[in-house]
């Protein structure tokens, strides 16, 4: 085996380790594989006998190339993760595989994707790095040109402010939840006044079918249509997609139908319902607790 071999045989048992630093460090799956891409590049441009911690070096060189890319991002004042839609939901759905909820729930979901996004480029890879995959602090002040002790005090800041903010997310997504589940036990029941009490008076029903789409503005024509809801009022499961809780109708792995909900002062203002098997596939759903 010549040198190029044993270099990219080592670079694919560290590739899941790196796409999952990029994946983190920058909320794109698009940009995680252009960050990994470029990590092989230079690895490809070194000598093996240059490097003594093959996958030490990876991980450097991965969070020097997000870094990069989080700094020129903000240079740019690019819009936050959360705006971006289907961009940060490039992910497969984990659902009906219990441990990758799991992870998902832990490192990558959604709601955390949002809170490192208002954090300052190195505050977030000193965060990532260390909190997620146990990186030493010497090793991250070497990425950030900053001493092991400023290197810690980063991690240590971003770590409260995530927490703070996760803290808020959690009040929030409960809160949304309420109102939702107001939402379904109206419909269940028929109840034409419920129904108006949890809707904004100007919302609106988009219908995604794929090759068909529907359209439904004010409380008074959705409400009336909601008996169509009532179907899955029974069976379902509580997901959050791109920070929106959502209705997972039916059994988890064979869902056919997914409602999001926007809920503005205690009441729903946009709800999407989604049927395109293709769009169903490709969506990033986060399982969360009944």
């Amino acid at each position: 085996m010549n040198e190029d071999q044993w270099l990219a045989g080592h670079f694919e048992e560290n590739r899941p380790r790196l796409e999952a630093v990029a994946h983190r460090m920058l909320g794109s799956a698009s940009e995680a594989e252009d960050a990994v891409q470029e990590t092989w590049l230079r690895l490809a441009g070194t000598r093996a006998d240059d490097i003594d911690n093959l996958a030490g070096w990876l991980t450097t060189v991965v969070g020097r190339v997000c870094l990069d890319q989080l700094r020129s991002r903000r240079s740019r004042r690019e819009r936050p993760i959360a705006e971006f839609g289907h961009e940060t939901a490039t992910l497969r759905s984990p659902i009906g595989d219990p441990e990758a909820e799991s992870v998902l729930m832990d490192s990558v979901g959604l709601a955390l994707l949002v809170v490192l996004d208002t954090l300052d480029p190195a505050e977030r890879l000193a965060f990532v790095l260390h909190d997620t995959f146990a990186v030493p602090f010497d090793d991250i002040a070497r990425i950030l040109d900053r001493t092991p002790a400023a290197s810690r005090q980063l991690a240590s800041r971003a770590r409260r402010r995530v927490q703070g903010t996760r803290d808020s997310l959690d009040v929030d997504q409960k809160r949304q939840q309420a109102v939702v589940e107001a939402f379904l036990s109206a419909a269940r029941t028929g109840n034409f006044d419920a129904l108006l009490a949890v809707l904004d008076p100007d919302v609106v029903v988009r219908t995604d079918a794929g090759s068909t789409s529907d359209f439904r503005h004010g409380a008074t024509e959705v409400a009336s249509s909601a008996i169509t809801f009532a179907t899955i009022t029974g069976a379902h499961h509580w997901v959050l997609v791109n920070g929106k809780v959502g209705v997972l109708a039916g059994d988890a792995s064979l869902s056919t139908r997914l409602l999001t909900f926007t809920v503005t002062s205690e009441v729903i203002s946009e709800l999407d319902v989604i049927t395109d098997p293709a769009v169903l596939r490709d969506l990033e759903l986060v399982l969360l607790d009944n």
